[in-house]
């Protein structure tokens, strides 16, 4: 479809779109938010909501789609409005989201046929095992570049298709539509008019063969998952359709799709091989660009696609920790000892050492390099001197030792070792633990101006699809630090600490 962005083209200049603010929907796990960028890739307006999180039994953790759908439509508004804009001054919606979480819907009514399965439940263990023992890794990990785990999209929709009444049936008949969560935003956002994906999601799926780019029938069939279910895979950067005109007050172009840690790595303008970026949120997942190449992992670490623009792939080597931010999150919500995360700064800075107290935080299992769905978090060295700082502090530091932790694992695939490391989210605002990080990794670490370079990524996606910026050169420019953290512990402290860690890791492995 033709779109008409109401621009004046001249002989020798770039055709550029008359609005230029993109609105950037960042779906995450435990929130929505929506931010609205301007041409210089500066935040102009930001609205956030956190949602409800449902655990129906140890390991299951579920999201209501209606309360994501209903928080986008919120967060959107609320954006556009307090930038003194209308829908009609956006030049492009981008959308990233918290990638492996499970949507299926019908397709007639549009109503998902069960709770949505979040990235962290850890319900098809079981299934995994079984897949593994009969053999199937082998397949899966060269197709796909990941692993036989509960983690990935592909055994959830199986769980759905086959334990919601009627669901497996309606699916085969061609009823039901899968989704990750930017599926269903945008299949709700164009009034069920496109079911669509990029390819940074699709390659979470345990169904999408990253080399071919395509939906992999052998897989599908493993999996027993219909392929009519599965939406077009498409670039990162994408005219992928338009809102319809009641949602906003004016149709809006939506120009991009990634997932959320993809996004980040765009964001970060982490464009050249061997650039690497670690995001702190609700997990923490470090991306390391290998450009076309697709670097096989020996050591617990994914194959992913970075982005692709143009039809040319860019992959990445990818290592997750699923408990980061979580952590924090459990020592307000689950035992109080805090009210707000930025607490944790002055806890961990007002102790001398971490006198001896270490957190491993498997609540929902270990992720890379180890991936063990069984392990769950335990605390080591508790003392009746222990106090809620040192818990505090213990979870700052197991965020530092799982990414080192990672980024040894890339090196030992045959990555470089990089010059610095690119950190991004909401626990990047910790001071105490950048500095943490930065001793811990014997590498620089730098913090961006603007911390939420996941959103800042989609913008610059749907950006591109429209004009706003011509090539990644013009997104590079953008990008500007706010502070450099440079390696400052004495090395005996550093490899003492290590050392504790790596026996609480020990004892809470149960692949060992």
């Amino acid at each position: 479809m033709p779109l008409d962005f109401n621009v004046v083209e001249r002989t020798g200049e770039t055709r550029v779109p008359a609005a230029s603010h993109v609105l950037a929907i960042d779906q995450g796990t435990t929130s929505t938010r929506s931010i609205v960028f301007d041409a210089e890739g500066k935040p102009v307006a930001t609205a956030q909501r956190e949602f409800t999180q449902h655990y129906p039994r140890d390991g299951w953790v579920e999201h209501d789609p209606e309360d994501i759908w209903r928080d986008v439509l919120a967060t959107v508004k609320e954006a556009i409005e307090q930038a003194g804009l209308a829908a009609g001054d956006l030049a492009a919606i981008g959308i990233t989201n918290q990638r492996e979480t499970v949507v299926v819907w019908d397709k007639t009514t549009g109503e998902p046929v069960h709770r949505a399965i979040v990235w962290q439940d850890r319900r098809t263990a079981r299934t995994c095992s079984a897949l593994r023992e009969a053999g199937h890794e082998e397949l899966v990990r060269r197709k796909t570049g990941l692993l036989l785990d509960p983690y990935f999209s592909g055994t959830k929709l199986a769980w759905i298709l086959d334990e919601v009444e009627g669901a497996r049936e309606k699916a085969e008949r061609g009823e039901l539509a899968f989704g990750t969560v930017d599926s269903f935003l945008l299949w709700r956002l164009t009034g069920g008019a496109v079911h669509a994906t990029d390819v940074t999601n699709a390659g979470r799926t345990l169904l999408y063969d990253i080399h071919a780019q395509r939906w992999d029938e052998e897989l599908c069939a493993l999996l027993r998952v219909p392929m009519g279910m599965l939406p077009q895979v498409h670039d990162s950067s994408h005219v992928f359709g338009t809102t319809t005109a009641d949602l906003f007050g004016a149709p809006v172009t939506i120009g991009g799709i990634a997932g959320d840690q993809q996004a980040a790595l765009f964001g970060q303008a982490c464009f050249a091989p061997g650039t690497i970026k670690s995001t702190y949120g609700t997990g923490c997942f470090i991306l390391l660009n290998t450009g076309e190449e697709a670097v096989a992992s020996d050591h617990g670490l994914l194959t992913t696609p970075a982005y692709r623009i143009g039809g040319r792939m860019t992959y990445a080597l990818e290592g997750s920790i699923f408990a980061a931010g979580a952590a924090i999150k459990w020592l307000r919500d689950g035992i109080g000892i805090i009210t707000h995360a930025s607490q944790t700064n002055d806890m961990a800075t007002r102790i001398e050492g971490n006198h001896g107290v270490y957190m491993v935080p498997a609540f929902v299992g270990l992720g890379a390099p180890h991936w063990d769905p069984e392990a769950r978090g335990t605390i080591t060295g508790l003392t009746f001197d222990t106090e809620p700082a040192h818990l505090a502090r213990a979870a700052l530091e197991a965020v530092a030792y799982q990414t080192l932790d990672l980024i040894e694992a890339m090196v030992a695939d045959g990555g470089s070792t990089p010059h610095a490391v690119c950190i991004d989210g909401g626990m990047a605002a910790n001071e105490w633990l950048c500095q943490f990080l930065a001793d811990i990794l014997q590498l620089p670490v730098e913090r961006p101006e603007h911390l939420e370079t996941t959103a800042l990524g989609a913008a610059f996606l749907a950006g591109l699809a429209v004009g706003i910026w011509p090539d990644l050169a013009a997104l590079a420019a953008t990008r500007s630090s706010n502070r450099r953290y440079v390696p400052a512990m004495d090395a005996d402290v550093r490899s003492g600490l290590l050392e504790g860690w790596r026996r609480a890791l020990g004892s809470t492995l149960t692949r060992n």
